[in-house]
């Protein structure tokens, strides 16, 4: 089943249990799905849902952090929850010996040295490691592997 066929079963699943913050979380995914679709006229593939879902995640943890900053427990929480049900449609991550592995091996077959090369290897990088793992975490390891 592909994610798209997966998120609109849980979608259903929310309504007849009547979840409304899943089901608020969900539509809110397809309506993003939604709009990638018509305005790139083109039908999201599982690799263009997890880079919405990667996004969209993102913007929840900015907003964490925000309402935090501000004394909005109350909000904070509730883009905590929505981060969670997000969460659930993205691959396994790999963990952080794995992506300074990967990066180590990026950097050696591209001959990349210092950091004028942390555009280049954060290309071929992305290519690889889209979906797979957190991309504040790669440029981090990309950083490290280019300074030493």
């Amino acid at each position: 089943m592909s994610l798209k066929d997966q998120i609109t079963e849980d979608m259903k699943t929310a309504m007849r249990a009547k979840d409304s913050e899943r089901l608020g979380t969900i539509r809110l995914l397809q309506a993003a799905m939604k709009q990638k679709e018509v305005d790139e006229r083109i039908t999201l593939d599982d690799v263009a849902i997890v880079a919405i879902v990667d996004k969209l995640i993102k913007q929840r943890k900015d907003s964490i952090t925000a309402f935090e900053g501000a004394g909005r427990q109350d909000l904070a929480d509730k883009e905590k929850a929505e981060m969670a049900v997000l969460q659930a449609y993205l691959p396994e991550r790999m963990s952080e010996s794995e992506v300074t592995a990967a990066v180590q091996t990026i950097v050696a077959e591209l001959g990349a040295k210092g950091p004028g090369d942390m555009g280049k290897v954060m290309g071929a990088v992305k290519t690889r490691l889209a979906g797979k793992a957190d991309m504040g975490q790669v440029s981090a390891a990309v950083k490290a592997a280019l300074a030493g």
